[in-house]
């Protein structure tokens, strides 16, 4: 059934929902790459910032559903923050999610063409051009995005699923192997610091970004008002538990380690070959695998949704906001969105940069645009309720701490300055949300002309 707007209505059972939002945060990525580089930052410390990141999310989650509880449309942040802030800030909030799920969908690629050669060559067979990879990987998860948000929400949830179950049987190999024994060094945080933990902190955030995506299926999700917010929150916390899980399981199973655990690119994979279980490597290598090609496709649909919401409110050209007439997706919308994350992804494959740094690259520059959104939420949340009379104590301690969080989490991306190439990414995060916010304000523009022309 369609809606008013001709997307799909109901479709989507609260745990097709929720599949989004865990999809998007892309919860295999986490224990098979950045834990590695928290812990590098941390020490011992990293459980504690990956349970601080934790609470962390919630605020910005709690802040997000004082609009979900009581509003759904496809323009998520965007939706909400044009309630309530001025048109500047509304519309840096959508290109801001627009860009980060973007270039998220690009770094989930670059990811997805390592692992998928280290899968090939761990079965003997031979690799292949991570430019042919790129190609079919957003190329397929495009096609999804296009055809039926039911089945790829669906397929996203199914392939998050067995990727998790895969982690979590190593992780409960490892434990049984340490024989259940508390690690006393990180209870005891042996060797952390403040200035560590908050660097750790920093990075842990990271893992989160994207948690909010179920807010994109306002139109498609069934009893939007419950089922949005519920997804919001417990993608949030339940990410939150098993990164935390994770941390501690990881750093646990690398005490005695020739190799220490920061400078281990797959880490889940030496603690398969420990429980003597080598075949959960390989198993570990598809999960991934399998988890970047959810998180792109996730990316893909809620990026989608947004540019739909801002082809018919005016701020975006007017193609964007048009449905496919039986698919009832915004087709055009994922098909520019499927471009703009599949050219670069081509450009750096072909110019031979590795995966893994591509991913770093442009993992970074999403952040910025997560961040941006995330603010800017939390900031409107309390205006909100203001409007409503529902605004209490309570409401803007919450908006005040998870701003505050946010904020620590973008000055340590800034300061102390990162190197090259990453003491650009701000700059070009800057010219992109510059360029799409430039766009806006001409279709804007051109829209008023037409009007004042025709009143003529």
């Amino acid at each position: 059934m369609a809606s008013k707007n001709n997307l799909k209505t109901g479709v989507l059972s609260p745990l097709e929902t929720i599949g989004q939002s865990i999809a998007n945060v892309a919860p295999t990525a986490t224990p098979a790459l950045i834990i590695s580089q928290v812990y590098g930052l941390s020490g011992n410390g990293t459980w504690l910032a990956y349970l601080i990141a934790t609470v962390a999310a919630a605020l910005v989650a709690a802040n997000i559903n004082q609009f979900a509880r009581h509003s759904a449309s496809p323009g998520s942040l965007y939706s909400y923050t044009a309630r309530v802030l001025p048109s500047f800030c509304s519309i840096s909030s959508a290109w801001s999610l627009v860009i980060a799920y973007i270039c998220t969908a690009t770094a989930l690629a670059g990811g997805l063409t390592s692992y998928a050669n280290v899968f090939f060559a761990a079965v003997g067979w031979p690799t292949i051009h991570p430019a042919i990879l790129v190609i079919l990987a957003v190329g397929a998860a495009g096609t999804l995005a296009y055809r039926d948000v039911t089945f790829s929400a669906r397929l996203m949830l199914t392939f998050e699923v067995i990727a998790i179950a895969i982690i979590l049987a190593i992780l409960g190999c490892t434990l049984y192997g340490h024989g259940f024994t508390v690690d006393s060094g990180q209870m005891k945080l042996q060797g952390v610091t403040g200035g560590n933990l908050q660097l750790g902190l920093v990075l842990a955030i990271f893992s989160f970004v994207g948690f909010e995506s179920a807010a994109s299926l306002g139109s498609e999700a069934s009893n939007p008002l419950q089922n949005i917010p519920r997804a919001i929150m417990v993608s949030a916390v339940c990410a939150g538990v098993f990164f935390t899980l994770c941390a501690y399981v990881e750093i646990l199973g690398f005490r005695g380690e020739s190799q220490p655990l920061s400078q281990s690119n797959a880490p889940l994979n030496v603690l398969a070959l420990k429980a003597s279980l080598p075949i959960l490597g390989v198993l570990i290598d598809i999960s991934a695998i399998i988890s970047f090609f959810s998180c792109i496709l996730a990316c893909l649909t809620a990026a989608a949704r947004i540019l739909f919401d801002m082809g018919r409110r005016g701020d975006a050209h007017p193609s964007f906001g048009d449905a496919h007439h039986s698919n009832c997706t915004p087709h055009r919308a994922v098909f520019f969105a499927t471009v703009c994350a599949l050219v670069p992804a081509l450009i750096l494959a072909l110019r031979g940069v590795p995966g893994f740094e591509s991913n770093g690259w442009l993992g970074t520059l999403a952040t910025f645009g997560f961040l941006v959104a995330y603010i800017l939420t939390c900031i409107a949340a309390p205006l909100y309720l203001r409007e409503r009379g529902e605004l209490t104590l309570w409401a803007i301690i919450l908006s005040g701490m998870a701003v505050a969080v946010m904020l620590v989490a973008f000055a340590g991306s800034l300061y102390p300055a990162p190197p090259f190439p990453y003491s650009w990414l701000p700059y070009i995060f800057a010219v992109l949300l510059t360029a799409g916010m430039a766009s806006s304000f001409a279709v804007r523009s051109r829209s008023a002309r037409v009007a004042v022309c025709e009143t003529l």
